[in-house]
């Protein structure tokens, strides 16, 4: 746009001076105007889309790195309206939180290989986007993000089994992933927010297996758990034994005549005042322990 205005500018100049050069005295009079007028809207367009030419727009959550003629400007430019060498190339980054998303195939300390669905989310330090031009280009993403991510990923799954995959050792296995890839990012400028492990594939037959074993393991646990239980049950019955052994004895030893007489007259007692009755004691023979008659009123 800044050669086509430039060569709309002295298009603009050069019929203007031609216009009062060339053209005879008569011809000048009748046409001079309109010609004039051309001109001059040529000159003024001109010198708008020079203007023009100076102004760049950054977009927001971007960055520009500007590039002259291979010469890069190590100073980044803002979002907003900027001005820039028309003759400069301004290239934009991303500087929001982006997500990469993989599904590839890893090893397994075993020896098996899965198929895993992992993504992680990053972004580009603002400062570090003209060092990152210069010495990796536009593409970074490409150049050194993916390699990285997935030699990290494979490097990680393979001291742990497949079925840590499926269990709470995955926190380890993604905890691992990002203190590896994070060192390797930082070099470059770019911030490693998160790793996250979306799926695991795994063969049918070894899924299957390992989802028995799982059930196994369980089952133990389960078993166990009721052995403790029975075994608990067990001892309170035999402390429950003891106690009632203990105070059957205690009774015993303290059981007397006098004791069961008493305990006699309150029965008896008890059952007339619930019913309204008349009790009458009668001392009785030898064991001591009276008769009792009840009289209805």
């Amino acid at each position: 746009m800044f050669l086509f205005a430039l060569v709309l500018f002295f298009a603009g100049m050069v019929l203007l001076g031609l216009s009062g050069k060339f053209v005879d005295k008569a011809a000048r009079e009748n046409y001079s105007g309109p010609v004039r007028g051309i001109s001059g809207g040529a000159i003024i367009l001109s010198l708008i889309l020079i203007f023009a030419s100076f102004v760049r727009v950054v977009p927001a959550g971007s960055v520009g790195v500007v590039d002259v003629f291979g010469s890069v400007n190590m100073q980044q430019r803002s979002a907003g309206i900027n001005l820039i060498n028309p003759f400069a190339k301004l290239v934009l980054f991303d500087i929001q939180t982006q997500e990469k998303k993989e599904q590839m195939a890893v090893p397994s300390k075993e020896g098996l290989t899965m198929q895993v669905e992992i993504s992680i989310l990053y972004r580009l330090l603002p400062e570090k986007a003209s060092v990152t031009y210069k010495t990796i280009g536009s593409d970074y993403d490409d150049v050194v993000i993916t390699p990285q991510f997935r030699s990290a990923v494979r490097e990680a799954t393979v001291y742990y089994e497949a079925k840590a995959l499926y269990t709470s050792s995955r926190d380890e296995i993604t905890s691992k992933i990002f203190a590896d890839l994070e060192k390797m990012l930082a070099e470059r400028g770019i911030v490693l927010e998160k790793v996250l492990l979306r799926a695991v594939f795994l063969p049918m037959t070894v899924s299957q297996a390992i989802e028995q074993k799982l059930k196994a393991e369980q089952e133990s646990e389960q078993m166990k758990f009721v052995l403790t239980k029975e075994t608990q049950e067990a001892e309170r019955k035999v402390i429950e034994a003891k106690g009632i052994a203990e105070a059957q004895s205690i009774i015993n030893k303290t059981l007397t005549q006098a004791y069961l007489q008493h305990e006699a007259i309150q029965a008896q007692m008890k059952m007339a005042a619930s019913q309204n009755h008349t009790t009458v004691y009668i001392p009785s023979g030898d064991n001591g322990i009276p008769l009792v008659r009840t009289i209805n009123n």
